[in-house]
């Protein structure tokens, strides 16, 4: 049975099968590969009979700590795919990264920087691992487990006029607090991570669900073909998170294809300069004030990674 993990600004702590306490994991790691790498302690508080604390006291921070790697796929659901203006029977599995700079606490003001103006969201799942995976090892779904040891919720913001024009990703996702994590870091044991697909995520702003989708309806890549093509090139260790792509319902979407090709004859400034005019007046970029909440759980329960809510400020 999965544990769910918080953190606080000074402890590690498991909740209870009501998620209602938590007992304090008796433990000196002060980083999530410290606590991952030796799991004796998460396991002795899930077992133990320890005084019990009440959840509503604590003050959860983001269950992954920084320094560590963040790389997250570019795009891996059929629905997002199509929205983006793409073919999902013939996108190729792409990853960037972000810096791991970016990362805040499941409760923490989202701040946007004063130059950036569309300000977007994407609801994704971060495997988090537990144990290093040196480049060219090979991954068989049998051993997948021993590399991934939890699941987390992470916002994926984005700066939607710097990451277009640029065409690239790791400014337009890495300004301070655009990588909110938590609050659960779930880990799971033997057979759960085959349940990844039954996750329904859900995105809502102000209230308004603006993203929904169950996990296996709608993804491309499985864990185990994303982390088979990133063991080719890139090296993870405890700590690192990859980020598994989001469904559609994002801010952006791609143009109307007579829009696409009209755009496609003007001079380039010309071109943003036209496309960001008509993006200013989309209301569903996140404005000054407005709430963002994000669950992600199966249908029975068994997997529940908390909710995420967080408020979006303009600096």
């Amino acid at each position: 049975m999965s544990i769910s993990v918080l953190r606080t600004a000074d402890a590690w702590w498991v909740l209870t099968d009501d998620a209602t306490a938590a007992r304090r994991v008796d433990t000196a790691a002060s980083t999530t590969a410290e606590l991952l790498t030796d799991r004796t302690a998460v396991d002795a508080a899930a077992s133990g009979t320890g005084d019990l604390t009440d959840v509503a006291l604590l003050e959860p921070i983001s269950p992954v700590s920084a320094p560590c790697r963040i790389v997250a796929q570019m795009t891996n659901f059929r629905s997002h795919i199509t929205d983006s203006g793409m073919n999902p029977d013939t996108v190729p599995l792409t990853f960037f990264r972000k810096t791991s700079g970016s990362i805040s606490g499941p409760y923490d003001d989202i701040v946007k920087p004063v130059h950036v103006t569309l300000l977007d969201y994407e609801i994704e799942i971060g495997l988090v691992f537990g144990k290093s995976l040196p480049v060219g090892t090979p991954v068989t779904r049998e051993v997948l487990a021993e590399y991934v040891a939890g699941v987390v919720i992470a916002n994926d913001v984005s700066a939607r006029d710097l990451q277009l024009p640029k065409t690239q990703f790791y400014e337009a996702k890495s300004y301070p607090t655009f990588t909110p994590l938590g609050p659960r870091l779930v880990l799971l044991e033997a057979g759960e991570l085959d349940r990844f697909g039954d996750l329904h995520l859900t995105l809502r702003v102000n209230g308004q669900v603006r993203q929904d989708m169950v996990i296996g309806d709608d993804i491309v890549f499985s864990p185990l073909a994303a982390v088979t093509g990133l063991s080719g090139f890139q090296r993870l260790d405890p700590g690192d998170v990859l980020l598994t792509g989001t469904p559609a319902g994002t801010a952006l979407s791609a143009p109307a294809k007579v829009v696409e090709i009209i755009g496609s004859l003007l001079p380039p400034h010309v071109k943003w300069k036209t496309f960001f005019d008509r993006q200013s007046n989309n209301p569903k970029y996140l404005r000054d004030g407005d709430v963002v909440e994000l669950t992600a759980a199966t249908a029975d329960g068994a997997l529940d990674l908390g909710t995420q809510r967080t408020v979006v400020r303009y600096a």
